[in-house]
């Protein structure tokens, strides 16, 4: 397939960390929105995007763009496009759509016109047709439809890159991993410093950083993407990717990563998706209290994702949590940069310590913030002298 536009869609807030990564991979950008990049390529290239991508949600691969006034027009522009050349009709597709059209009420009757024409346009040049339906376990078509401007992608992810095909015990309200890893490269954690998350829970944010530590790629675990269907898929490429990222992985790494958390429960599932993830020797689990957390000697990052009253808890009994975490960041973590994720501004201010940076994110549809806190060896005074004089 020639190159066109690549749509990389993401959460809300993790563009300008997807940005960051589409360029480390030799991308350009051609633009951003608050959920989505766009770069440019062809499908090879969106095979290795979906190898590589920490924060990305999807790989969207442009095939057609085109206006369109009302269904009837739609139709007979999609029947236009040869869909002969992406789908078997042996096969099966899915189509998802995005719809803004004044003409349509229910975004499903868009998706109805978009499968009738790809299976009479298949129907008619071999004779059969494909089957369709929900799932997106094969080849999956978008559909972006805004006032009269359609464009028209084939989905090369399938189900959606977060899905890492680790995570088998999810434990209570986890962090999604596309999340966690922009969450990591907000702290801008260099994999060489050590990395300590009490309140681990599953382990998400302990087994990303893992991952990202010894240059892992996240999608190497899937079995199945949507690209995989498609005709002409270049099964050959896809492995001697594979087999390059596998070749640059790293065994170990010079620094600790250690995930603590007071659940048994908690500490046993994390284990469990840490040796799925192939990552278990990389990490030092921990049951107790976060306040009894070993923090190794030198510098690092240490981040906690403590409950914020929303999905679980009561408030008022939390306060005395946050007002716990600054007491363990200022006794036990000097030296290291400290974080807290939370989604409850009010419980924050309950550390007690000064902010130097406050990042937005959204969990689902809670707003966040990624709290971070310079934890000085000694005063902040005496830091600023020693700069001086040094």
């Amino acid at each position: 397939m020639e190159r066109t536009k690549i749509i990389i869609t993401c959460a809300k807030g993790i563009a300008p960390f997807l940005k960051e990564e589409i360029l480390k991979l030799g991308f350009s950008v051609v633009s951003e929105t608050v959920t989505s990049v766009m770069t440019e390529g062809n499908i090879e290239d969106a095979m290795k995007l979906n190898l590589w991508l920490r924060t990305g949600h999807r790989v969207l691969f442009l095939i057609r763009e085109f206006f369109s006034e009302d269904p009837d027009e739609l139709y007979d522009k999609l029947i236009e496009i040869p869909w002969e050349n992406y789908i078997s009709e042996d096969g099966y597709f899915c189509v998802t759509s995005s719809v803004d059209n004044p003409t349509i009420k229910d975004s499903r009757y868009a998706n109805v016109k978009c499968k009738d024409a790809i299976v009479d346009r298949i129907r008619l040049k071999k004779g059969k047709r494909p089957d369709s339906g929900p799932e997106r376990n094969s080849t999956v078509v978008n559909l972006y439809w805004k006032d009269k401007y359609c464009s028209v992608y084939l989905d090369t992810s399938g189900e959606a890159l977060s899905r890492r095909n680790y995570r088998k015990i999810p434990f209570k309200a986890p962090m999604q991993e596309t999340l966690a890893s922009a969450v990591i490269m907000a702290t801008k954690w260099d994999g060489k410093s050590h990395f300590v998350n009490p309140m681990c829970g599953s382990g998400t944010l302990a087994i990303e950083a893992a991952l990202m530590g010894i240059n892992k790629p996240p999608g190497i675990l899937r079995s199945n993407y949507s690209f995989m269907h498609l005709k002409g898929f270049k099964s050959n490429y896809w492995n001697q990717l594979r087999i390059d990222a596998k070749k640059n992985t790293m065994k170990k790494l010079n620094c600790k990563i250690i995930a603590s958390d007071i659940s048994e429960e908690a500490v046993s599932a994390a284990i469990k998706n840490a040796k799925t993830a192939g990552v278990e020797q990389l990490i030092e689990f921990l049951v107790c209290d976060y306040s009894e957390t070993e923090i190794p000697e030198g510098e690092g990052v240490v981040i906690l994702n403590p409950e914020y009253g929303e999905r679980m808890g009561k408030v008022k009994e939390l306060e005395t949590v946050y007002k716990g975490i600054g007491d363990f960041f200022k006794q036990k973590c000097t030296g290291y940069k400290g974080y807290i994720f939370t989604g409850n501004l009010d419980l924050a201010k309950k550390v007690g310590l000064k902010t130097f940076c406050k990042i937005p994110f959204y969990n689902g549809d809670i707003e966040c913030r990624l709290l971070g806190y310079e934890l000085y060896k000694g005063s902040k005074k005496k830091q600023k002298e020693l700069l001086f004089y040094t």
